[in-house]
């Protein structure tokens, strides 16, 4: 009763810091899989989905405001998602990894978006690892190799020197955000390459071998602790 009185009341325009409070909450509650039974419905899924910025037509990253509503949303989702076969199954069925790769598009050159990025991430990997469907559809539908593999190199501040070759300039270790969004990337990227032992195009080559570049400079790169370094590497 409790997380579907806090839906009723994310379900209708709350000012942000409500929101935030009620998401949350909604976060903690949704660590237990009993509390999940009831409240994991379409309906719900779609209320987190909108706060998320998931469905949105315009531009989901306009207002900076809304950002601490979209990553609590994303947190909700991921504990569901992950305790839920119920909500694995209502995620092929709304779509939620194409909306998610969407979402990280959107992320691409904007400020203040690396706590979503890596929950957009972590959700993707969640989906790919607990669905094989939605690992299907993220390799052959949504270009999620391509998509992953562009994420993941944004992470490392990649420069190339040549089309196979990164600059080897690591005097600056990664931000502990950007090691995080690094970490769940390859964690996707792992999981909807899996099956990938035999390539068959011209484009497939070119991305695998772009992909490995990019892997031997991750391997280079250092993070903001030895922990976090060996966590990516």
């Amino acid at each position: 009763k409790l997380c579907e009185g806090i839906l009723n009341v994310l379900e209708k325009d709350a000012k942000t810091s409500c929101q935030v409070a009620c998401l949350e909450a909604l976060r903690i509650l949704s660590r237990d899989k009993k509390v999940l039974v009831p409240v994991t419905t379409k309906r719900n899924m779609q209320i987190l989905m909108r706060l998320a910025k998931l469905d949105a037509t315009e531009d989901p990253l306009e207002r900076v405001s809304e950002f601490p509503v979209i990553v609590e949303a994303l947190k909700c989702l991921c504990n569901i998602i992950f305790n839920s076969a119920v909500a694995q199954k209502l995620s092929l069925e709304l779509n939620l990894a194409a909306m998610l790769c969407n979402l990280l598009e959107k992320c691409k050159d904007r400020q203040f978006v690396d706590d979503i990025k890596c929950f957009v991430l972590r959700l993707l990997f969640l989906l790919s690892l607990l669905h094989t469907d939605i690992r299907s559809q993220l390799r052959q539908e949504l270009q999620g190799v391509q998509v992953l593999t562009q994420a993941l190199e944004r992470s490392l501040n990649v420069r190339w020197t040549e089309e196979y070759k990164a600059a080897e300039d690591h005097d600056r270790p990664l931000s502990l955000q950007e090691t995080d969004c690094a970490i769940e990337a390859l964690k996707a990227l792992f999981n909807v390459t899996l099956d990938s032992w035999n390539v068959h195009s011209e484009k497939e080559s070119h991305q695998f071998r772009y992909m490995a570049a990019i892997l031997r400079h991750c391997l280079l790169t250092t993070g903001p602790t030895e922990d976090k370094t060996e966590e990516l590497h």
